[in-house]
């Protein structure tokens, strides 16, 4: 091999002219004895030049003069043979040559594709029938993830290939490597008119892939409205489970994706047991977890409660827990219709530093953390304390008992202000004993200095009121509407509601407005509260 016949072109002087199907000077050239088999840095040789250029004289001549029975079979740096290259460029005329020349119709790339599938490829009808003509392989896998020409064609769009193939013995149900089928594919893609073809044909509707999706879900979650409307008209299971952990339907891809004219299409024909039985998981959650607004409206205007199951997958106590922190905008929705605000709801508020939600959630009757979840409040508790005026008071007044926050964990971590004003709802001369000692350590080896009054027995009329908001229950101290009305001189009932105590510790009244601003601008169409305390399980 002469590689001084190299030019700064990168090809050689026989390689241009088949580049450029000069036959004439091409057999001048082979006549001088210039070399057919030079490559270029690609590891193109002439052959390769005239099979993609569609020279199918240039073609001829080459195979003519080919030093060996090889040369028709010559790779390119890619793997390539020239009938490759003819086949994806629809040389029909040069694919004949080629295959007259015994070129092999299976022959292989370095990626595993035969001429067959770089022909479907293209879109190369009349040479795909050559192919098939001469032994082409069609059933076999044609890529490295076994997705063969079926499977190509279906995603490349072409509804005429498709028949071609079927015709000639294509398997309909063949797999790639993540058992998925052509219809699949098409539906998944969108390609509307060959998933009419394959349907025509008998392809399995219900066929799952190595993750269990169907097709009816992926074209649920993609929003192909009319593969959804073909697929359920060829009697695909709305209710077939798509994954492993069996809990996930096409509703569900619908609702997280947003696509609420297929969401309205499954809501009637899905079996209700996916929002109560054990393991399964209300769509609800994955409208909230899309964020898609209208899909959680509609479906909890068709029936669904916004009450779900725990979501096992993500360990979510109720879909009010998922819409934080990015989906605040659907937290309105689930209170329109009546979701019951659990203890971990507050904590909640606490963690994402949401204070208005944390108020408003007081002010609806959310109830208040008991012994049982304590120790996930105090985590929250903990990460807000800095800011503990914006939701502390409020906690307070609505009877939350302040010794639950009297631990070492919370009394390490916050500031002596916000020690101090917590210590102001108590009877600090009656704490538990083991409090106590919490708070001697705390004064030995901390910065915290106590109220002077702490040294002091609790005033007689400090004492009356702990006993009087004792008697009154947590709906009643969560507005301060009930203590004014009660038949005492205002002076009273503004120390009832420690009026003196937050003036003390400089708490503006617009920092309990909070749940206020947020009822005004939020929740305009909310119907008035009512009772929607629930013991969580």
């Amino acid at each position: 091999m002469d590689f001084t016949e190299a030019y700064s072109d990168r090809c050689s002087a026989v390689g241009l002219a088949a580049r450029e199907g000069n036959a004439k000077l091409l057999k001048k050239l082979i006549k001088r004895g210039y070399s057919v088999d030079v490559p270029d840095n690609r590891g193109w040789m002439p052959i390769h030049e005239a099979a993609f250029h569609n020279a199918s004289e240039c073609l001829k001549l080459l195979i003519h003069a080919a030093p060996s029975d090889n040369y028709i079979r010559s790779k390119t740096f890619e793997g390539s043979c020239p009938i490759h290259l003819s086949a994806s460029r629809g040389s029909l005329e040069c694919v004949a040559i080629l295959l007259e020349s015994e070129a092999d119709p299976n022959e292989l790339t370095n990626e595993e594709a035969p001429p067959l599938f770089l022909a479907v490829e293209n879109g190369h009808i009349d040479v795909i029938k050559l192919l098939l003509q001469h032994g082409a392989n069609i059933n076999g896998p044609h890529c490295w993830s076994e997705w063969n020409s079926l499977h190509q064609a279906a995603y490349q769009g072409y509804p005429e290939i498709l028949k071609l193939l079927l015709d000639n013995g294509a398997d309909i149900e063949s797999l790639d490597d993540f058992r998925v089928t052509p219809l699949f594919i098409a539906v998944q893609y969108g390609k509307v008119e060959c998933v009419r073809v394959l349907l025509s044909y008998g392809a399995n509707v219900n066929c799952q892939a190595k993750d269990q999706a169907t097709p009816l879900f992926i074209a649920a979650q993609q929003g192909r409205e009319t593969c959804v409307e073909l697929l359920l008209a060829k009697g695909a299971d709305p209710n077939l489970y798509c994954d492993d952990e069996e809990w996930m339907l096409p509703i569900h891809g619908a609702a997280q994706m947003g696509h609420i004219n297929i969401l309205r299409t499954l809501i009637p024909i899905t079996n209700r047991l996916c929002v109560c039985a054990d393991g399964k998981v209300s769509p609800v959650y994955s409208a909230v977890s899309g964020g898609k607004k209208d899909c959680l409206e509609l479906l909890l205007k068709e029936g669904y409660s916004p009450d779900a199951q725990d979501y096992p997958v993500f360990g979510c106590r109720s879909p009010m827990s998922l819409a934080f922190p990015g989906s605040y905008e659907l937290i309105p929705i689930l209170l329109k219709y009546g979701i019951t605000l659990l203890e971990s709801d507050l904590g909640v508020c606490l963690h994402y530093g949401n204070f208005s939600l944390f108020q408003y959630f007081l002010k609806r009757g959310c109830k208040l953390p008991c012994q049982l979840h304590l120790i996930d409040f105090l985590k929250n508790v903990i990460d807000a304390g800095d800011k503990y005026k914006e939701w502390l008071p409020s906690l307070l007044l609505a009877g939350f008992n302040p010794v639950n926050l009297l631990c070492e964990s919370w009394i390490s971590s916050v500031s002596s202000d916000a020690l101090n004003f917590l210590l102001e709802f108590a009877n600090w001369k009656r704490l538990p004993q083991d409090v106590e000692q919490i708070l001697a350590n705390h004064k030995e080896t901390s910065m915290w200095v106590p109220s002077s009054h702490f040294e002091c027995i609790p005033s007689l009329s400090h004492l009356c009121r702990l006993e009087i908001r004792s008697l009154l229950p947590s709906s009643h101290l969560r507005s301060d509407e009930f203590v004014h009305h009660l038949p005492l001189p205002t002076c009273l009932q503004n120390f009832l509601l420690y009026s003196d105590v937050l003036r003390t510790y400089a708490i503006s009244e617009s920092s309990l407005r909070l749940g206020e601003e947020y009822e005004r601008n939020a929740m305009p169409s909310l119907p008035s509260p009512e009772n929607t305390e629930r013991t969580e399980t």
